[in-house]
């Protein structure tokens, strides 16, 4: 069974120890925790030298538990600290020398640790459970998705992404940047992606007339009903989002 490095067990679907599966299983395993994760993700970590499948005679990628197990710490690893890709690498490979590694956990104000800073006593071992940061800076998350200035400021200008009004980019921000940042690396630009934007904003006003009456209630039962019902309209139109593009492209995505 997989073992979650930050506490808790994920979804042994992978298969035992010592056996292969394909990229496909290993996606449907690791979306039990991480339903933003890609084939693309996983290829683009491959290529970073972060894990290394085994290949078939005809060049299919085949993954050992371990593999799943590794490709579950580095995910977990950018969600809930967002370290770049170099520090993440570091840190593997301190940990298979049998080392103890420490990485910043999340301060007060919810944004990271400066890891030079020897009065930040707010760091842990792996192994520890920490609650998820809320808001990165601008460097922070240049660092975890791995882009500079000017194409964060582009992607800005094109409305995927802003910052907080109380400053500093949320969780679901950092998810849509490292998106954005994976579609780039098959040469749709941020100017391809406006549709996919505005198709959002639309779903998301149908999703707000029909919950405003709800939220307008005097009712508290009736109001916290509204957030309710707005989660699982949020995911119904996910769903369906998917599901239509998977028609689409006449594809299967698990």
């Amino acid at each position: 069974m997989l073992r979650n490095p930050t506490g808790g067990a994920g979804n042994g679907s992978a298969g035992s120890a010592g056996r292969l599966v394909s990229i496909g299983t290993v996606l449907t395993t690791l979306r039990d925790e991480f339903p933003e994760v890609t084939i693309s993700k996983i290829r683009f970590l491959e290529a970073e030298g972060l894990v290394e499948p085994q290949r078939t005679p005809s060049g299919y990628r085949k993954f050992s538990t371990e593999d799943v197990e590794r490709l579950a710490r580095i995910l977990r690893l950018q969600r809930d600290h967002y370290l770049p890709l170099k520090v993440i690498r570091e840190q593997l490979d301190a940990l298979a020398r049998g080392e103890q590694i420490r990485i910043p956990a999340p301060t007060a104000n919810g944004e990271a640790a400066d890891p030079s800073d020897p009065a930040a006593a707010v760091y842990g071992e792996v192994g520890q459970e920490r609650p998820p940061v809320a808001r990165v800076g601008r460097a922070e998350l240049l660092a975890a998705v791995g882009v500079d200035e000017d194409q964060l400021v582009e992607w800005e200008s094109y409305g995927l992404l802003a910052e907080t009004p109380g400053g500093g980019f949320d969780a679901d921000a950092v998810t849509v940047a490292r998106l954005v940042a994976d579609l780039g690396r098959f040469g749709l630009e941020p100017r391809h992606l406006r549709a996919m934007k505005a198709a959002a904003d639309r779903e998301a006003g149908l999703v707000e007339q029909v919950v405003a009456p709800l939220r307008r209630h005097r009712n508290p039962q009736t109001r916290a009903h509204a957030e309710a019902t707005m989660k699982e309209l949020a995911g119904l139109s996910v769903r369906l989002h998917e599901a239509l593009v998977q028609t689409a492209l006449g594809v299967r995505l698990r």
